[in-house]
This record gives structure tokens, C-alpha cells and sequence, in this order.
């Protein structure tokens, strides 16, 4: 008390555990209904912003604008864990959720492409840095300041509500997305969302960010923050003592590694490219994939906090090598399961009539180009991007040297075209040409441009999608407890939130684009999952082999 006293934080102005977890969770929910809405609405965002790319490129543009956003949360995580080490915990949250919130309400009324060319998606690329950076510099606060407060018994039970606070906001943006939707739809048609109705969940954030921080307000500092500072403990140099010195670097590059890599891998994995795979691949509509989520997603918050509650009674370790164990198990079951499930005809197609394109690899380029100068022209582009546009697995067969590109669907051959040098209004007609013949004989082939509602087995989709809950929540249910366990109160916030928002950012965040990528350069719609799959096996690797059971680490030590 007296220590208290003396650094002018006395026990009136304590702040009670369920104030402290509902502030904490409530903001850290509107951040992610804040990201999710984007990563949600690739597809409308690609159009939109990205409209002078090939539609393909264009969507390729758009998942890696998601992850862009994520390279810039290791950057937000010293600078905020700086400002949470030194000043305090309270302050530093509370200008995260402010930034992310009027980066959000910003994308909004952002102009289209079609309206000022370039400038709309740079435009989008900084909004989308400062998301990142603000996001960088949120969990880790708001897990730390919960577990700060918590009893020691109970760490990994209060922390699971901020876990939880991700199937929040998630489910709150599938939500919204999905009622204006249908209320779009219904008094306007099908069209106007895509047109100007996807600016609505953006514009909603501002009357949740109104709510987090006049509840973030209310807060007062931790007590573990405030005890060390009453003892004059404070560090005075957090990089340097983190990063610089080998006990606790050791320790960062271990969470990293041994916890982090496999989480953002799984979770991204099992939340959003399920959503990507199910859009693109499966040709499920937008409203049947915001159903399958939302019932997902309302499972995983019941998921968080069940898996924290049993990390404090049998420990973190063994309940999060559980969870990424499933999950490297269930990446390629689970993901053609969706197939079987949700477009059992594109399934019978592929066995029954393959598709191949023979191509010059020299013709053949990798697709992406976020500001717009390639033309991805060549035969082999067309023909890839066409497969690729169509969400259909090809096989690749080189051809001669200098060779014009050929698709092969069953025994139908289409020659591609090169449309390298033309004008830009003749390309485009070259490329709608190829793509028009390619449709048709995949049409012919019996390769179905919708699923069909009729064929579709939802239960069976969500029985796949529930595996993938609990996986997710498994792994990321402990794991702000054991972060906050693993690292002194004087670094906790920068030590912690480097190696969260490398392994979320850096590795989840590019989960969407890295396997989208991946299947429109190799062909095969499930070559993408083995990014995920790299990094989780990493994960149980080292969790297993060094990695500490942390319960019940006094936080002050």
C-alpha cells in the first residue's frame, strides 16, 4: 500500500477484474472487427481499388494489401511496447484503438480507382499502415494489463476473454457485412454493394470506437506496473534490454518460434484462407461463407476461454501443442473436406476430366503487381489467369522453347494467345477471348461455375470448420497467459509483443496472399496450405522440445 501510495496510485482508484476484462476485451474486439472487415471484403476491395489490374492479379493485390497491413504490427509493437514499459499500459492502449479506428472510418470514403486512378490505392496502402501499426501495439497491452490484474490461478481463464475478443470481432464484422448485404440487395439490388454498399462496416466503426475508448477511459493502471515503478524498477532502455541482452532474446526468439509461427499460421489459416478457398476455389456465394463463419466463429469464443481455463489446471504447453498438432493434422483432410462438402461437382470434375497447361515456363510469371504497371500478357499468363479466375487445379507440362500456351480440359485443347505489345484495349479483348473459350469447354467439361446449393452438405462444411475451431482455440486460448509469463514485468510489453505480432503479422497476416499465390503459380487449389502447414510443424517441433511450462510464474519475478 505504501508503495502504492508513494508512486501517487492508491488502492481507490484499482480498477475491479470484470472492468478490466470488458474495457479490455471490448477494445481489443472493435480493433479486430476494425481488420477483419477488410480481410471479409477482399474481393469488393479488389475491384474497387484495384480495378486496372487483371482480375486475378487484382485479388492477389487485395490479400496482400490484408497482409500489408500486418508488416507494419512489429513496428506498432516496440513502438507502443516502448510507451507500455516506460508509461504505463493504460495510455498506451488507449491511442491504439484510437488510431485504428479512424484508419477504419478513413477506408470508407476513400474514392474508388475508376474516380482518381493511383492515388486511390496508395491511398488504401496507408490506412491499411496504420491499422497494422496500430494493432501492433494493442494486444499485447490489453493481455498484459488483464493478466497484470488477474489471480495467479486464474491468468490463463481472465486472458482467454481477450482471446476471445478476435471471434468478437470477427463475428461482428461478418455480421454487418452480412445484414447490409441483404438490406442493400433487398432496396436496391444485388450490384449496389459491391458498388458503394461495402462502405457501410467500415462507417459503423465510428460509433464503436466512441464506445472503446469512453470504456478504455475508465481504466486505471495495473498493478504489477504500478508496484514496479513504486520500487523505482522501471527500465529505462526496454530495446536494449530486450533485444540486446541473450537471456532475454532467447526467450523472445523461442516465443516466436515455438508458439507464435504455428499461431498465426493456424489461425489465419483456419479463419480467413477457409474463407478465401471456399470464395475463389469452391465458388461458394459470399452469403453461404458469412453463414458457415459466423457459426464457427460463435463456437471459438465459447473455445478461448474453455482452453484458457484448462491451461491453468493442467498447464499452457500441453493444451497449445495439442491444438497446432490438430491442426497440422487436419490442413489437407480439412481443406478437401470443404471440396467434397460444399462443391462435390467441382470435385467429380477434376477426377473425371483434368485440366493441363502445357507452357514455355519462361512464358509463365508469377501475378501479382499492386500498382499496376505489368500487363501479364504472355500465353501462359492468359491461360494461368483464366484457370485461376475460373478457381479450377491444372497441371503444369513444359513446352517448347518459344512455344504459344496451350490448355488441355480432358480432350479439348484451347491455344492461347499472346497479346504482348497491343494496344491496351486489344490485349484486354485478346485475354477475354482466351478466358470466354476456356469457360466453355470447362463448362462443357462439367466443371460448374456456381456451387450448387442443392448438392451442398453444410453440416458437413461446418464439421470441417469446427476441427479448425478447435485447433485455433486450443493454441490461441493459453497463449496470452504464457506470453505474459514468459517475459519481466520491466519488458513485458515490448519482449511480448514482438514476437505476437511477428508470428500473427509477418507469418498469419500473408497466409491469404502467400497460398493464393502459390496456387495461381503451381495449379493445384490445396498447393497453398503448405505454407501454413511449414511453419506449424516448426512450432511442434520446438514447443515440444524447448519450450517451458510457464502456470502459475509469479508475473513479478
Amino acid at each position: 500500500m505504501a508503495e502504492l501510495a508513494a508512486a501517487g496510485l492508491t488502492p481507490a482508484r484499482t480498477t475491479s477484474l470484470r472492468t478490466v476484462v470488458a474495457a479490455s476485451a471490448a477494445g481489443t474486439a472493435f480493433e479486430w472487427y476494425d481488420f477483419f472487415v477488410f480481410g471479409s471484403l477482399a474481393q469488393v476491395i479488389a475491384r474497387t481499388f484495384f480495378s486496372g489490374l487483371p482480375e486475378a492479379a487484382g485479388y492477389i493485390a487485395a490479400l496482400a494489401l490484408f497482409g500489408a497491413g500486418f508488416l507494419f504490427r512489429p513496428i506498432g509493437a516496440l513502438v507502443f511496447g516502448r510507451i507500455g514499459d516506460r508509461l504505463g499500459r493504460k495510455g498506451a492502449f488507449l491511442v491504439t484503438v484510437t488510431l485504428m479506428g479512424g484508419a477504419t472510418f478513413l477506408i470508407g470514403v476513400l474514392p474508388s480507382y475508376a474516380a482518381v486512378g493511383i492515388l486511390s490505392p496508395a491511398l488504401l496502402v496507408l490506412m491499411r499502415i496504420v491499422q497494422g501499426f496500430a494493432l501492433g501495439g494493442e494486444y499485447g497491452g490489453a493481455a498484459i494489463y488483464v493478466a497484470e490484474h488477474a489471480r495467479v490461478d486464474a491468468r490463463g481463464r481472465s486472458t482467454g476473454w481477450v482471446q476471445t475478443s478476435a471471434a468478437f470481432g470477427l463475428f461482428a464484422a461478418l455480421l454487418v457485412i452480412l445484414f447490409s448485404r441483404l438490406i442493400i440487395g433487398r432496396q436496391f439490388g444485388p450490384a449496389a454493394f459491391d458498388a458503394w454498399g461495402w462502405r457501410i462496416p467500415f462507417l459503423v466503426s465510428a460509433g464503436l470506437l466512441a464506445i472503446s475508448i469512453y470504456m478504455r477511459l475508465k481504466l486505471s493502471e495495473s498493478p504489477a506496473f504500478a508496484r514496479m515503478k513504486a520500487r523505482g524498477e522501471g527500465s529505462k532502455a526496454p530495446y536494449a534490454e530486450a533485444f540486446g541482452q541473450w537471456p532475454n532474446l532467447k526467450v523472445v526468439l523461442l516465443a516466436l518460434v515455438a508458439i507464435m509461427s504455428a499461431q498465426g499460421a493456424v489461425w489465419y489459416a483456419a479463419f480467413f484462407y477457409s474463407q478465401t478457398f471456399m470464395e475463389k476455389f469452391l465458388k461458394v456465394e459470399p452469403a453461404t461463407i458469412n453463414f458457415l463463419m459466423m457459426a464457427a466463429t460463435a463456437v471459438s469464443a465459447v473455445g478461448y476461454v474453455w482452453f484458457g481455463w484448462l491451461s491453468d489446471k493442467i498447464g499452457r504447453k500441453p493444451v497449445m501443442l495439442f491444438g497446432m498438432t490438430l491442426m497440422l493434422v487436419a490442413y489437407f483432410p480439412g481443406f478437401h473436406g470443404l471440396a467434397r462438402t460444399l462443391n462435390p461437382a467441382l470435385a467429380e470434375a477434376e477426377a473425371r476430366t483434368p485440366v493441363t497447361v502445357i507452357a514455355d515456363p519462361a512464358d509463365c510469371s508469377l501475378q501479382f503487381d499492386p500498382i499496376g504497371k505489368a500487363s501479364f500478357t504472355s500465353s501462359c499468363d492468359i491461360a494461368k489467369g483464366a484457370l485461376a479466375n475460373a478457381g479450377v487445379s491444372y497441371r503444369n507440362v513444359a513446352a517448347p522453347k518459344g512455344a504459344a500456351a496451350m490448355v488441355r480440359i480432358g480432350l479439348i485443347t484451347i491455344p492461347s494467345a499472346d497479346a504482348r505489345g497491343l494496344p491496351k484495349d486489344v490485349a484486354k479483348s485478346v485475354r477475354a477471348s482466351v478466358e470466354t473459350k476456356v469457360k466453355g469447354a470447362l463448362a462443357h467439361a462439367g466443371y460448374p461455375a456456381k456451387a450448387d446449393p442443392a448438392r451442398m452438405n453444410l453440416w458437413g462444411a461446418f464439421g470441417v470448420l469446427l476441427v479448425f475451431v478447435i485447433a485455433a482455440t486450443a493454441l490461441y486460448g493459453p497463449i496470452a497467459a504464457c506470453l505474459v509469463e514468459l517475459f519481466p514485468t520491466r519488458i513485458r510489453y515490448t519482449a511480448m509483443s514482438l514476437p505476437y505480432n511477428i508470428g500473427t503479422g509477418w507469418i498469419g497476416g500473408f497466409v491469404p496472399f502467400t497460398a493464393f499465390a502459390i496456387v495461381a503459380a503451381v495449379g493445384n487449389i490445396y498447393s497453398g496450405l503448405w505454407y501454413p502447414f511449414a511453419f506449424t510443424a516448426l512450432s511442434v517441433v520446438t514447443c515440444l522440445i524447448l519450450l517451458p511450462e510457464t502456470k502459475e510464474r509469479p508475473l513479478d519475478r
